[in-house]
């Protein structure tokens, strides 16, 4: 490992130089606090908000202590290079692609990807590829793209600038094929992007399933806020590649990142990546079992249906007859909030807790019995099963205009019902996952439309430009 391996450069950079009890002359405004109105707790977090002084380095050009804590970070997680991201996966998602497509390249695509990616196609004008995923009945979630069909794509579209893939999933599903995929891809001179923000907390023992660094991707983008101990928009990025090179990726980062980052999400990071490093496989062992206790305590409640998912931190929990939504609703009135809802289940995110941590699983198992008990008092949702809420795709697809061509042409709002083989000319995406059900330039299919009229129907959240409170969207005129 690192020589330095135990050290938090970032955080006793900070400490030091809070400790010399400095004069502020400089932004931020809030001159350490001083001005803030804030309560008390926020002003003391505000003591570390500073920004590019001496000897506090340079997130964009970093020499000192965020470089050593940048080279941690990738002895960490066996990468060639790493990045600290203050903009969240998403700045990462829209770097990789800037650093390998540019206008009208083509790009294929797993299509249940995080709206960020179709975001970064479109903003570089490239020419998206979709390989649909498979719907596994377990979970009632899209999973992974098959094997076959990413051969298939690539060998359709050899011209293909990179291929991107999501592992794992929201919902904790991964795919025990992606080390194929991406030595396949490799063979044909493909690079593979990864958005893996799920999966921070892998690296941290064998007990988890592997990074898609360790198998191979030549980029890995995570949200180290999500499983790990760090603060929210705060997340990494690793380069491990003779496709890519690093410098291109910093490159595209110095123009998407702010000019003034964050140096409290840079301490948390620093920190989180500092959790991982010294995670054992004993911490892993611990949490595994808590958690297997706590869900089995979970199984023995009535009517409630516990599903297990490849990720040990995420757990789906159901009620037979009402919606994830319903649920959602019920526990969060005994202020239990999950990660999100769906028209099936309520997905949960466990903490990675180590040895000698403790979390209330018993005091919660008896609020979410108590949320079921209120629920089953209420009257029941029409039954929705996996099959309807399907994604029924066709395995490969070429949406029939670009990003770009979309934005040219003359559309119309019509009532959704009556959309079926016309183009979407929005992206409609129900949030969270945050998944795109439709993307600009792609035929809309009765699968998709049934899937709509379900979300809606459940009480699903949507994003985008649409008219759905009118029952409308807009399509290709």
């Amino acid at each position: 490992m690192y020589v330095l391996h135990k050290k938090k450069p970032i955080i006793e950079g900070l400490e030091r130089f809070r400790q010399q009890q400095n004069i502020s002359f400089h932004v931020p405004g809030h001159k350490h606090g001083e001005l803030s109105h804030l309560p008390q707790a926020f002003k003391d977090v505000m003591r570390y908000d500073v920004t590019e002084l001496s000897g506090l380095d340079d997130l964009h050009y970093p020499e000192e202590m965020i470089l050593e804590a940048e080279n941690l970070l990738a002895d960490t997680y066996g990468a060639t290079k790493s990045f600290f991201l203050v903009g969240g996966s998403t700045v990462g998602n829209l770097a990789m692609i800037y650093a390998t497509c540019n206008k009208d390249d083509t790009i294929i695509v797993q299509r249940n990807a995080h709206k960020s990616i179709f975001h970064a196609i479109e903003l570089v004008g490239a020419k998206p590829i979709f390989v649909s995923p498979l719907w596994d009945e377990r979970t009632m979630s899209a999973t992974h793209v098959t094997y076959r069909d990413l051969k298939e794509a690539v060998e359709n579209y050899s011209e293909a600038k990179a291929v991107v893939l999501t592992y794992p999933t929201y919902y904790g599903m991964t795919s025990n094929e992606i080390q194929q995929q991406i030595a396949y891809c490799h063979e044909k001179g493909i690079p593979v992007l990864v958005d893996e923000a799920h999966g921070a907390h892998f690296n941290a023992c064998t007990l988890f399933q592997p990074s898609a660094l360790t198998l191979g991707a030549d980029v890995v983008v995570q949200s180290a806020h999500k499983t790990l101990p760090a603060m929210t928009m705060a997340s990494f990025m690793h380069v491990k590649s003779e496709l890519i090179e690093a410098d291109k990726i910093h490159h595209y980062l110095r123009m998407l990142q702010s000019s003034s980052p964050s140096y409290l999400l840079l301490a948390s990071l620093d920190d989180a990546r500092y959790y991982v490093q010294t995670y054992m496989e004993s911490d892993g062992a611990y949490i595994i079992e808590k958690k297997n206790q706590w869900v089995d305590a979970l199984r023995a409640i009535g009517s409630l249906e516990v599903i297990e998912v490849d990720d040990p931190l995420k757990v789906l929990l159901r009620v037979n007859g009402y919606s994830g939504f319903q649920l959602q609703e019920a526990l969060e009135a005994k202020h239990v909030y999950g990660e999100l809802a769906d028209a099936n289940q309520v997905l949960f995110v466990l903490p990675l807790l180590k040895q000698g941590h403790t979390y209330p699983f018993a005091e919660i198992r008896v609020r979410i019995k108590e949320a079921i008990t209120t629920l089953l008092n209420t009257a029941k949702t029409d039954s929705i099963t996996a099959s309807q809420t399907a994604y029924h795709f066709v395995p490969i697809t070429e949406p029939i205009y670009t990003f770009n061509e979309v934005a040219s042409l003359k559309k119309e709002w019509l009532p959704y019902m009556r959309t079926m083989g016309r183009i979407s000319a929005n992206m409609i995406i129900p949030y969270p996952p945050g998944i795109p059900l439709l993307v600009p330039g792609e035929r809309i299919t009765v699968a998709k439309l049934s899937q709509l009229e379900e979300l809606l129907a459940a009480g699903a959240t949507f994003q985008g430009n649409h008219r759905l409170a009118e029952k409308k969207i807009q399509v290709i005129k």
